[in-house]
């Protein structure tokens, strides 16, 4: 009896710790029966769930009649030819580098569908993302363990997104090659076990860096960096230090053939000063316009350049893509790609879906609120290459993609989404005006690497 008792007043005693955790935040009983009546059980009710319960709610939100309206023609647009594929990888950031790079080679030298090999850079990228992690393990290894950097460095050892400050360093350190010079892998296309492995390797590499006393880091560092070298040779292929490489002209002509090097083949072909010849401006209404901003340890290259940008307002940045657009100047874009866009119409509209009409409910967050709640942020990398004016005003854009044929292989936005959904855009400086160019020479404002606005593009 006795222990019947004790077990009773357990009960009674749970019994009462749960109803008073529903007093102050939790749902109670009461609440509960109040929260219900949210859904009333209508005819139009009971449709809608057989509905979702029987196909997507994209699908069911979709607004077809908003698509067919879609015109694509285009008032300004850049010379390109040729679509790009960066299948199941991250790779958008350096498909949307070479792609403003490619376009400015056909349009020069009136080439066919031309494009340059991302795996070769590809493999680059990830060797010296390598030694980028293992040298801030070196850097950080007199800082705790649950130390904010050392705790990062672990969760994101190594990726395959990133951003154009990656193009840059990385096409001015080791060139660029034809696609056919070194072309792409399974691993290339299909990123995720390839990464998995090397991230392992990468944790584990860096764990024995931080527990070694009185040994050589720097040469520990070189023969860790062998074995992923290594791993890179067996998926990627081995980069091609000199190659032989045909030119024709659109027609199918046979132009020349020449023995490059990655290095001479870009200053042949390309020639410009990437490091120091572009500028990153961004829209974000979180943080003050007219301010230069550098995110801490946000490279791909240890000895290379932290990610900088000018937040402005979003007509500022507009101005820049019509000059460069007009001049026949594709430019490096970014922006929250899922949102509102009918992916096999390639149209990205605010009017493609109607959410609220479906689900009864209302969403009202401005483009400030998404970015600071998560809801947004740049998550793709895209080529801008046109745009449409009207009485003196952009309607709409148009992007090439990097996900083949997929939506036509463009994308085409309109102004307003542009407005919402925009963030990056990396402008050659002779599109850029004299007052936004000054703003270079102040002092960037650092934000930390784990800025969730930061993300890389992928």
């Amino acid at each position: 009896m006795k222990k019947i008792t004790i077990i009773a007043a357990m009960l009674l005693g749970v019994a009462a710790f749960a109803q008073k955790q529903t007093v102050g935040g939790g749902i109670s009983a009461d609440l509960l029966k109040d929260i219900s009546k949210g859904y009333e059980g209508t005819a139009s009710d009971k449709a809608i769930h057989n509905a979702i319960n029987a196909d997507q709610i994209n699908v069911l939100a979709l607004q077809p009649d908003n698509i067919i309206k879609t015109d694509r023609h285009f008032s300004h647009e850049v010379l390109t030819k040729g679509r790009t594929n960066q299948k199941s990888s991250g790779r958008c950031w350096l498909f949307t580098g070479l792609n403003v790079l490619r376009s400015k080679m056909i349009a020069q030298y009136n080439l066919g569908a031309f494009t340059f090999s991302q795996n070769y850079l590809f493999f680059y990228d990830q060797l010296e993302k390598a030694n980028l992690f293992l040298q801030g393990i070196i850097d950080t290894k007199d800082l705790p363990d649950d130390d904010r950097q050392v705790d990062w460095l672990f969760a994101h050892p190594i990726g395959d997104g990133g951003q154009f400050t990656g193009v840059s360093n990385l096409v001015t350190k080791y060139g660029v090659v034809p696609s056919e010079v070194m072309p792409e892998t399974l691993s290339a296309n299909n990123t995720s076990q390839m990464r998995a492995q090397i991230c392992n390797l990468l944790r584990e590499d860096g764990l024995r860096l931080r527990q070694a006393k009185g040994k050589d880091l720097q040469k520990m560092k070189v023969e860790m960096l062998k074995d992923i070298y290594h791993v890179l040779g067996l998926c990627l292929g081995v980069p091609p230090a000199e190659f032989t490489w045909a030119r024709y002209d659109a027609s199918g002509k046979f132009v020349d053939e020449k023995t490059y090097t990655p290095k001479s083949f870009y200053q042949e072909y390309i020639g410009a000063d990437l490091e120091n010849n572009y500028v990153m401006v961004m829209n974000d209404p979180c943080r003050e316009f007219y301010k230069v901003y550098e995110i801490q340890y946000d490279r791909h290259v240890y000895d290379g350049h932290n990610w900088v940008y000018i937040n402005l307002p979003i007509e500022r940045i507009k101005e820049m893509a019509i000059a460069s657009i007009k001049d026949n100047t594709a430019l490096y874009f970014s922006c929250d790609v899922g949102k509102f866009l009918s992916r096999p119409d390639g149209v990205a509209d605010m009017n493609n879906y109607d959410y609220e009409s479906l689900l009864g409910v209302k969403f009202g967050m401005n483009k400030k609120e998404r970015i600071q709640t998560h809801a947004s942020g740049s998550t793709h990398a895209m080529t801008l290459i046109a745009v449409d004016i009207k009485n003196d005003k952009p309607v709409k854009w148009m992007v090439e993609n990097s996900w083949g044929d997929t939506g036509k292989g463009n994308i085409i936005m309109t102004d307003d989404w542009f407005n919402e959904y925009m963030f990056r855009l990396v402008v050659e400086k002779k599109y850029v005006p004299e007052d936004v160019l000054k703003l270079l020479k102040e002092k960037p404002i650092q934000l930390p690497a784990w800025d969730p606005m930061f993300l890389p593009e992928e």
